[in-house]
């Protein structure tokens, strides 16, 4: 028998194995960068805003699993849009994708290097910078993450959340946890803002090729994933606030680090290594999955196909990684990291608006399509929990800042004049052939 020159991938996943996974692609270092913010704003109340970014998750969680049992085998986010809105829309969603691990990238840096300066003193943006040259440099060098190691980063990383957890015990009940200084609206603005701790539960459903029977493990395993990471980030709210009052944490570039300093000896320098390892960990991650999605889109000429240069001694999409750095270094100029992670959800708010709004269009167009997995609470043809993922991120995409907006406006404007070009562009080479 001739062998198979295009074998698929063996299903092996079963549901444990997707919920640890699941949990270590959502548990990043987010939470060790950007509670300090999100707790001057929200105060004891923290626990809440977690429940209300949860949502936006949990809602559109479900959309990604339609989506992904239509078309199991297509180019997620693009592939998604690219069926029910158009080769357009499905640009510019491509290109909010790159930019939202771009952006994550340099939040992500930036709370390393709140970390990384309270503990030297040092400058905190060239540290940052320094940061995001010396992961260029690991990615063109060809480095490959291994499960173990990914398995070793979330241990560490909810190693940390869980010792917050533990430090913080004899201190629950200390304080009123709906003390909010600038009530609701605080409330709502944090979690806008903590949404980006969030970030990668829809990278679960690309799991589905490797999963046994994905139809059913899958929206199961992802739904338990982000009940998990709710329930950490919601012990970890609730601890770190009754250590000393939100006060003790409000706007902290190392939150983390300053609570294990009261409690213990050495926690200030334990607790800052851990979250260095962490955030650098995240930064790395979110950087690689940019620039294979650059490299993605340029060999299928979607983007210009210099993009897609491949070093022919490392193998490595070198000019994707490069631009990715570069772009994700011109991110860090703000130099706050709050408004840095609200830009990154900004393009997160958006690409979850259009996911939500395919699978209520689809729907309708497609119809006869199979769906081995359907999102539950449909009323007519409509399903319910989509429509509540868009009216959630439509809401907390305007708790943004009106400058967030206005940057997160043009971004989204360029992406479609240069999608517009791109398109035009393929159109007169197509009547020329």
């Amino acid at each position: 028998m001739a062998p198979d020159t295009n074998p698929s991938l063996r299903r092996t996943l079963t549901f444990p194995e997707v919920v640890i996974s699941g949990v270590g692609v959502i548990l990043g270092a987010g939470i060790y960068a950007l509670i300090g913010e999100a707790a001057a704003v929200a105060g004891n109340a923290i626990w809440i805003s977690f429940v209300l970014a949860a949502l936006i998750a949990s809602f559109t969680g479900l959309s990604y699993m339609e989506l992904s049992s239509m078309f199991p085998g297509a180019s997620a986010e693009y592939e998604y849009s690219r069926h029910p809105f158009g080769n357009l829309v499905a640009f510019i969603i491509g290109i909010m994708v790159i930019l939202s691990g771009i952006v994550g990238a340099a939040t992500v840096s930036l709370g390393f290097a709140g970390y990384f300066s309270g503990w030297t003193g040092a400058p905190a943006l060239p540290v940052a910078v320094v940061l995001l040259v010396a992961l260029c440099i690991i990615l063109l060098s060809g480095i490959r993450q291994s499960a173990v190691f990914a398995i070793i980063f979330t241990l560490i990383e909810a190693g940390g959340l869980i010792g917050i957890i533990i430090i913080g015990l004899p201190y629950l009940g200390t304080v009123d946890y709906f003390a909010a200084p600038d009530g609701f609206p605080g409330i709502f603005a944090a979690a806008a803002l903590i949404f980006f701790a969030y970030q990668g539960f829809e990278e679960i459903v690309k799991l589905s090729d490797e999963t046994v029977r994905p139809e059913k493990t899958i929206p199961a395993a992802l739904l338990v994933a982000i009940a998990i990471t709710i329930i950490l980030y919601i012990a970890v709210s609730l601890s770190v606030v009754s250590i000393g009052g939100y006060e003790a944490i409000a706007g902290s570039p190392n939150p983390f680090a300053e609570i294990a300093g009261q409690a213990f000896s050495g926690g200030y320098t334990l607790f800052t290594v851990i979250a260095l390892f962490a955030t650098a960990n995240t930064a790395l991650l979110m950087m690689l999955a940019s620039s294979r999605i650059l490299y993605g889109m340029a060999k299928t000429k979607t983007l210009p196909e210099v993009i897609a240069y491949v070093h022919p001694g490392r193998r490595t999409p070198m000019v994707a990684i490069v631009g990715a750095a570069i772009v994700s270094m011109f991110f860090l100029l703000p130099g706050n990291i709050r408004d840095v992670a609200l830009i990154a959800n900004f393009t997160l708010f958006i690409t979850f608006i259009v996911i939500n709004a395919a699978v209520i269009t689809l729907r309708r167009t497609m119809p006869d399509v199979p769906r081995p997995y359907r999102v539950p609470g449909t009323v007519g043809r409509v399903p319910v929990p989509a429509v509540l993922g868009i009216v959630t991120c439509l809401f907390f995409l305007f708790q943004l800042d009106w400058q967030i907006l206005l940057i997160g406006i043009v971004l989204l404007g360029g992406a479609a004049f240069f999608g517009w070009i791109l398109e035009r562009r393929k159109m007169a080479e197509d009547d020329k052939a």
